[in-house]
């Protein structure tokens, strides 16, 4: 692992002093969202809609610059793969997730907004029953612990300062969650506004640098491995399937629903997808041609800090700050979203009624989501990608076709076929990933396991609605 005295060496006072810039214009965003409050009313001030959804007043371009920030916050597990697998990773974190993107903003986002629920459980509870919100929210709390995002902070704090792992995710994730307690989803899409500038910036100001210095990037033809231009990545197809699977998980993200939501209208959320589609495309493109640089710069580096440690090598001072702030801002901007909407999941659909629900109640979830997701991320030990994967898959498996069919067939599903469906599904993938574990008998992934158990079930349902 490369040492932060390395990186040190690099960064300069102006650097520094851009740095903390960019975090200061963050703070003054935030500072200015909350004096818009004062033109509420003090019910509006204190409503649940006002903390958990901005009143509903998301216009587009805050509804794309949150969007946009949020989905992007594990960019050392995409630039990891990407320097380890080539261009795989565009394909599993990029292509497949473009399609689901247009699906969302096409098909669903007219039926989500049909409801006036506040979470993608409350939207499950409208549509099955009190079992299936619960149910729901279960699965969304799991998809929501932001362990990807807590493991990328911490690699990003110790590169800079040094000190254990557990030391800089466990200290950046307490300014997090103080953040996060003071300000509301207010703070977080004025935050995210800032952020999105930077870390756009950020990933293209790397890409025209080593475009500059090293070539254009056919000249990486010759640099790199031949199998860093192959799609498979040296992956089997059920494998790489798996992640196209998971992307599918975008129709049931918290995150999504939380936007559509909050969004003023439903052309807001309809086009803001659209465009941040758009935007993502382009960010995809940048990190992983910034990584396939970083690669043919230095083959032998730890893959997790080689996109950091190239562009603090490849910089000019004062644009490494920038950098700095850029990937910080990446990382960020998804943890506070993820903390935030999983500390909901919590305090709103799962532990509290709804008629009872304090601000004290998502403060306090706030706290224990934060402590939760510090635990459970130091046992991956640095590993992004392996929580996308192992946690994505409860979601993608289990909630993707019963809430689908919830939305494109109202009444075929009861909510008991629902709850059925879902439970078998995730015994499933507990249960192959436990015995796979111990006799390793099959290649086959537990994802498949889980999407299939949880299909038996409503077929029946489908048949005779059909019929």
């Amino acid at each position: 692992m490369v040492s932060h005295i390395e990186l040190l060496q690099y960064i300069t006072l102006t650097d520094w002093i851009v740095f903390f810039v960019v975090l200061a214009a963050t703070l003054a965003s935030v500072l200015y969202g909350q004096s818009l409050k004062s033109k509420l009313s003090e019910k509006e001030k204190n409503s649940t809609v006002e903390l958990l959804l901005m009143g509903r007043r998301l216009t587009l371009p805050f509804f794309v610059a949150t969007l946009v920030a949020t989905w992007y916050g594990g960019i050392f597990g995409v630039t990891a793969l990407t320097f380890e697998k080539g261009i795989y990773n565009f394909l599993t974190q990029g292509v497949f997730w473009y399609l689901s993107y247009l699906i969302f903003a096409l098909f669903l986002v007219k039926k989500i907004r049909q409801h006036q629920a506040m979470t993608i459980a409350g939207l499950a509870g409208q549509m099955f029953g009190p079992k299936a919100e619960r149910l729901t929210a279960c699965l969304n709390f799991l998809n929501l612990l932001p362990l990807a995002y807590t493991i990328s902070l911490g690699l990003f704090l110790q590169a800079i300062f040094g000190g254990s792992l557990t030391l800089n995710t466990t200290i950046g994730v307490a300014l997090v969650t103080a953040w996060s307690i003071w300000g509301g989803f207010r703070a977080v899409v004025f935050s995210d506004l800032v952020q999105f500038v930077f870390m756009i910036l950020g990933v293209v100001l790397i890409v025209v640098f080593a475009w500059l210095q090293m070539g254009d990037p056919t000249t990486l033809l010759d640099k790199l491995p031949e199998t860093h231009f192959d799609w498979s990545g040296g992956e089997s197809i059920g494998t790489t399937l798996v992640w196209g699977f998971i992307a599918l998980s975008t129709l049931v993200d918290p995150n999504f629903y939380q936007r559509c939501l909050a969004a003023e209208t439903e052309r807001v959320a309809k086009n803001g997808i659209l465009i941040s589609t758009v935007i993502w495309f382009l960010f995809d493109c940048c990190t992983t041609l910034g990584a396939l640089y970083a690669r043919a710069a230095l083959p032998d580096a730890n893959p997790q800090h080689a996109y950091l440690q190239f562009s603090m090598q490849l910089l000019p001072a004062g644009v490494r700050g920038l950098i700095l702030a850029g990937i910080l801002a990446t990382i960020l901007s998804t943890l506070v979203a993820y903390l935030f909407n999983a500390a909901t999941c919590l305090s709103y659909d799962l532990v509290t009624y709804k008629e009872k629900f304090k601000r004290w109640h998502h403060h306090l979830a706030l706290i224990a989501v934060a402590t939760l997701s510090i635990l459970l991320g130091i046992q991956f030990d640095g590993d992004v990608v392996g929580v996308w994967k192992t946690l994505g898959s409860f979601s993608a498996a289990c909630l993707l076709f019963p809430l689908l069919l919830g939305q494109w067939a109202p009444g075929a599903i009861s909510q008991k076929q629902f709850c059925w469906a879902v439970s078998l599904g995730c015994f499933g993938i507990v249960s192959w990933k436990t015995l796979n574990h111990v006799y390793s008998f099959s290649d086959l992934d537990e994802f498949y396991i889980g999407l299939l158990l949880t299909s038996i079930p409503l077929l029946p349902s489908l048949m005779r609605k059909k019929a």
